[in-house]
């Protein structure tokens, strides 16, 4: 075989090689799967048209409705004493504070009431309780039950504003707050005092009654 045809044949399977490690590689290449993004990796935002799209703004009512109760019940607010704190005294304010649930919290241990509306106290008050015959009951009850007139059933003693908590006679009424005084379990408060949480109470509140429970701002009401 002469030279010429060798050099021929040497070229044409050089290019046969050529031309399928090509075809190879672009097989191999289909064959590889797409790249994985990474984890941190930011994608870019897609927006339809920009004119159009606007913020989401819940309203301030939705937001209360969403938060925990954990977050909607905690004290924003105690009143300022500066007078002394005896018994008979009582204060009351609520301008500016805003409308919201209703919450009693009473301190057997201080002898104190206070009244919290939408976590803002508003009114407090020295108070008479269960003696030893019949001691005050802790725990949260629900007012059942309102009357401005109400005459004991079983003691035939008026209790005025009376807000009942127990089907057993327990209740906050007006009552000569004195020091040394007790009840037959039930809640004594000053009368004007009486007037202002009855006007504002519904059936359905909570009264908590503690044995020496103190809160301060930012604690948990419920």
């Amino acid at each position: 075989m002469s030279a010429s045809v060798l050099l021929l044949t040497a070229l044409a399977i050089f290019a046969m090689l050529v031309m399928g490690l090509t075809r190879a590689d672009a097989e191999s290449s289909s064959a590889r799967p797409a790249p994985v993004a990474s984890e941190n990796a930011v994608a870019e935002p897609v927006v339809q048209n920009a004119a159009l799209v606007e913020p989401e703004i819940a309203e301030p009512v939705d937001i209360a409705e969403k938060l925990p109760l954990s977050d909607r019940f905690v004290v924003k607010r105690i009143l300022q004493i500066d007078e002394p704190f005896v018994h008979g005294y009582y204060k009351w304010d609520d301008e500016g504070v805003p409308d919201g649930e209703l919450v009693v919290t009473v301190d057997l241990k201080a002898e104190s009431i206070s009244v919290f509306r939408a976590g803002y106290e508003i009114g407090a008050a020295v108070i008479t309780f269960g003696d030893s015959r019949k001691p005050t009951p802790t725990g949260v009850f629900p007012i059942t039950q309102k009357n401005k007139d109400h005459v004991s059933n079983i003691y035939g003693s008026p209790m005025p504003y009376m807000m009942r908590l127990t089907n057993d006679g327990v209740a906050i009424h007006a009552s000569d707050v004195k020091w040394g005084w007790g009840t037959r379990g039930c809640i004594g408060v000053p009368l004007e005092f009486a007037r202002l949480l009855f006007e504002q109470a519904k059936l359905g509140d909570r009264v908590i009654v503690t044995n020496g429970k103190m809160m301060g701002l930012g604690d948990a009401i419920l």
